[in-house]
Order: C-alpha cells, then structure tokens, then sequence
C-alpha cells in the first residue's frame, strides 16, 4: 500500500502517535464504569469516523496528507478494542441493555458521522 516511501511510514507514525496521546488524554479524565455509558470512547470514534469521512473526500489517496492525519492520527484517536472491552465488561455485570444499546448506537452513530462527512466533503 505505501510502498517503499518512508515518509509515508513516517507520517503514520507522527499521527498515530499524536492521536494516540489525544485519546489517552481524554482517557485520564472519563475512567469507565460498566454501569454507565462509556463517553469518552464513544465520542472519539464518532469524531474519528467523521474526520475520516471528511479526509477521504478532501486528500488524495497518495500522499502525506492521508497517511498522517487518516491513517495515523485517526487510527491513534479511534478504539475499536476498547469498545469492545467497556462491552464485555457491560455484560459480565449483566448491564444487557446498556452493551446493546452502546454497541449498537456506536455502530450506527459511526457510520453516520462518515456517511455526513462524505456528505458534505462533496459539495
């Protein structure tokens, strides 16, 4: 996919490593209790998503551009695994209806933040 460029590796590294540190940040302040919705993780995959909708319509697919800010920093920011993690916690605390409704709800709000990024990254 990159090829041999190593400064599209480079610029994968700097984003991830800055979305990283954005998304543990935001960690420190909102510890999850498997009783209640998890705002943090939600929020920073609902923004990720949408700024990968916005940088899939407004970067070239080859470039820096894409490489740090969609690859790098988006992927740093997003969690996938600790959704999956708050949700398993959910259920072994017998929270049904709140693993449910977050799984479902991100998966839904995530698509529409891109579906409405690519929406707008159009016109």
């Amino acid at each position: 996919m990159f090829g041999h460029d190593k400064r599209v590796l480079a610029a994968v590294f700097v984003g991830g490593a800055i979305g990283t540190v954005a998304r543990a940040a935001l960690a420190e302040f909102a510890v999850h209790d498997p009783a209640r919705w998890p705002w943090a993780t939600f929020v920073v995959n609902i923004i990720g998503a949408f700024l990968l909708g916005c940088i899939s319509t407004r970067l070239p697919a080859a470039g820096y551009g894409r490489a740090l800010l969609g690859t790098g920093f988006c992927g740093g920011l997003t969690t996938f695994s600790t959704m999956q993690v708050e949700t398993l916690r959910m259920l072994e605390h017998q929270h049904y209806g709140l693993a449910f409704g977050y799984t479902a709800t991100s998966v839904a709000a995530g698509l529409a933040a891109v579906y409405l990024a690519i929406a707008l990254g159009r016109r």
